[in-house]
């Protein structure tokens, strides 16, 4: 977080569970950035990471965990799918790079 921080850069997460489920969450693995709740699936379908598969005769719906490293324009500049986006090592350096910080 520190390193984040010191890019003038924010985090935070995006999930198809409620407010409550994810403060809950936050509280249990102790993260200090915001959860943010996108429990009608407009964000995560608009980012084409919400994932559907048939399970008794009904969609199963989840989010694929992803990490995006979006500029101050609003430009995509790096994407992390599944155990990668678990590590946040590949997101720091280009966030630190984006703003001219270079790891330091």
């Amino acid at each position: 977080m520190a390193k984040i921080e010191a890019s003038d850069s924010v985090i935070f997460g995006i999930s198809i569970d409620s407010m409550p489920a994810n403060a809950a969450f936050a509280k249990q693995i102790g993260v200090t950035f915001p959860l943010l709740s996108d429990m009608n699936r407009k964000v995560l379908t608009a980012y084409g990471i919400l994932q559907k598969y048939p399970v008794g005769g009904d969609n199963y719906e989840f989010a694929r965990r992803t990490t995006f490293v979006i500029d101050k324009n609003g430009i995509i500049k790096h994407i992390d799918f599944d155990s990668t986006a678990i590590d946040p090592t590949s997101a720091v350096t280009i966030c630190t790079g984006l703003n001219g910080n270079h790891g330091k």
